[in-house]
């Protein structure tokens, strides 16, 4: 157990550090590439080079697929099943790759020429720029059952140095354009394409060099394996893409009803938002392989005491974060954005709160990763997102305040993560109503305990001077330490 706890904190620190180094290197990158493409080729590559991010929830979802059964199986030890599970993951995500090589490059070109506004002197640059998205997409998609088998045997080390590795290459190709003196968008294009071959190319070699499951063999192949793969996936896909259907949505009618400058401001909260759930994130991918492999052995016990564990340290993590952003919201935006949108304080003070709900959600949904079963969850937690719909539709008719959109978000991740998630994982995952509880009313506990003194010093100390902003921000710190420390770690080492 001591072991697992080293391990958990090592990879964790290890993907913090890359998190960071990946966030400062991609910010100065951006920059200096569009100092060095200019406004327009830049506007273009972003456009038709989209497709990359357009695709990544794919990724994710194929990726949370294998993880899931590689990881599964692993927890068994190496074994014919294993090696059965990834020869045929690297198959169905081949297949993926040809399907979107097949059909991505006529339909892509096709909706490039005629529906993309982009100058005729430019058309053929933007057509370059998409073929070498298309082989980045088909790269990245091979890739994914090497980085599952690599976070599987939980080298997260390995990830985060070629994660970093990856993001100053890309910085070092940035700077390597800015000496062309032609075909600049081309060239950026394809150097960022080597970056990824690289990048693939590194993985496959240490994967089979150390792992022994990773050698593909058509022998191995089951289609059992992978029918029960796709479902997974295909649920896994379904809940993934209702999250950024709902943000945007969300957007959409805001933009019909109110200005720009709200939709704005909702924006910078999403960003800002979704930067901290990274944290949380960066946990769980430390933790969930260990839940995943007890659950595979039988150990159901040790699964769901570490799962419940790692969901409070989630809680308090986030709650590092939160209290001082909530608090310190609108010197944080102005020193960020010197020109803060109307609303921008108040969307990301709320969506703070709703983040301290989505670690529930996020961390019990592990619970039902480990058994298998998303389609409940994948059903449930979109509809009662898209219920926000009629609701924000009629209050704008009637009551013309962008408030509610924030007021009914929180509400939401409140219902999913404390109602629909804890009921899910006690019906499929045999967990009990107390034992989820214990974890839900200590989490409020501690919060309770560290922000009413923290909030009554914001209402003295003028947090808009350096020396009221930094004191503020230590007393935030100082009084979620003392409640974590006395009250939080007390509850997890005495009780689960």
């Amino acid at each position: 157990m001591e072991s697992t706890g080293k391990t958990i904190a090592k990879n964790t620190i290890f993907l913090y550090f890359r998190m960071l180094c990946i966030m400062f290197v991609s910010l100065y990158t951006s920059r200096v590439v569009l100092n060095s493409l200019g406004v327009e080729d830049f506007g273009i590559y972003q456009t038709v080079g989209g497709i990359v991010v357009m695709l990544s929830f794919l990724n994710s979802a194929l990726s949370s697929g294998s993880s899931r059964f590689l990881t599964f199986e692993l927890g068994k030890g190496v074994t014919e099943k294993l090696k059965q599970t990834f020869s045929t993951l690297l198959l169905a995500h081949i297949i993926i790759a040809f399907l979107l090589l097949v059909l991505g490059e006529p339909i892509g070109l096709w909706f490039l020429k005629n529906y993309v506004v982009i100058p005729d002197e430019k058309m053929s640059a933007a057509q370059v720029v998409f073929h070498l998205s298309i082989v980045t997409s088909i790269l990245n998609i091979t890739q994914v059952p090497y980085s599952s088998v690599i976070i599987a045997h939980e080298k997260l080390s390995v990830y985060a140095y070629v994660s970093i590795a990856e993001v100053l290459l890309k910085l070092c190709v940035a700077f390597a354009v800015c000496y062309a003196t032609a075909y600049k968008i081309e060239l950026y294009a394809l150097l960022i394409t080597v970056v990824q071959a690289l990048n693939v190319f590194f993985y496959r070699i240490f994967c089979v060099r150390h792992y022994e499951e990773s050698r593909f063999n058509r022998r191995m192949i089951k289609l059992s394996i992978l029918k029960d793969v796709g479902a997974f996936s295909g649920w896994s896909l379904f809940a993934a893409v209702s999250v950024p259907l709902t943000n945007q949505g969300t957007l959409v009618l805001l933009n019909n009803y109110f200005s720009p400058a709200v939709v704005s401001a909702r924006s910078v909260a999403l960003q800002v938002n979704n930067a901290s759930n990274q944290f949380i994130s960066n946990f769980r991918t430390a933790s969930n392989p260990q839940i995943v492999k007890r659950y595979s052995t039988g150990d159901l016990e040790s699964s769901k005491s570490l799962l419940l564990k790692s969901t409070l340290f989630s809680y308090y993590l986030m709650l590092f974060l939160a209290l001082p952003i909530y608090l310190l919201a609108e010197p944080l935006l102005k020193v960020w954005l010197v020109e803060v949108p109307e609303y921008s304080a108040f969307f990301l003070r709320w969506s703070m709160i709703a983040s301290l709900f989505s670690v529930f959600d996020v961390s019990f949904y592990t619970a039902l990763y480990a058994k298998g079963r998303l389609k409940e969850n994948a059903l449930l937690s979109p509809i009662i997102s898209a219920l926000q719909f009629p609701i924000l539709y009629f209050t704008f008719k009637f009551c013309h305040s962008p408030h509610i959109v924030a007021y009914a978000n929180t509400a939401v991740m409140a219902i999913i993560g404390c109602i629909v998630k804890p009921i899910l994982i006690c019906k499929i995952s045999n967990y009990t109503i107390k034992e989820v509880l214990y974890v839900l009313l200590h989490s409020f506990l501690v919060t309770l305990l560290a922000v009413p003194i923290p909030y009554i010093t914001s209402r003295f100390i003028n947090i808009y001077t350096f020396p009221g902003f930094i004191l503020q921000g230590f007393i935030c710190v100082i009084f979620t330490i003392i409640s974590v420390y006395f009250v939080g770690l007390q509850r997890i080492c005495g009780k689960l």
